[in-house]
């Protein structure tokens, strides 16, 4: 499973994360996709731990928590769908 962490500020960085969810367990992976055009965060990222039970632990500790002047929104990340609607509204597959 993996944890949606929401609201971060735009210099987040993946160390800065591990370091902060590593003090609920073992992190395996943390994901920050970043802007295209700036190479910024996008105020959004993932990451997934060894167990469920670290996982749950820094879900509570850390949803509303505030960081870096935010206050984080911390909880499951919902699983992707692979159909996606377009801006105007028309679905398509992705690839």
């Amino acid at each position: 499973m993996s944890i949606y962490v929401g609201n971060l500020a735009d210099e987040i960085k993946q160390e800065h994360l591990s370091e902060v969810f590593n003090e609920y367990g073992n992190v395996q992976r943390v994901h920050v996709p970043k802007d295209r055009e700036t190479g910024l965060a996008r105020g959004f990222a993932f990451v997934e731990m060894k167990s469920e039970a670290n996982e749950n632990k820094a879900i509570a500790a850390l949803n509303g928590a505030e960081w870096m002047d935010r206050d984080i929104k911390v909880n499951r990340a919902k699983p992707r769908n692979q159909e996606r609607t377009s801006f105007a509204g028309y679905r398509y597959n992705s690839f």
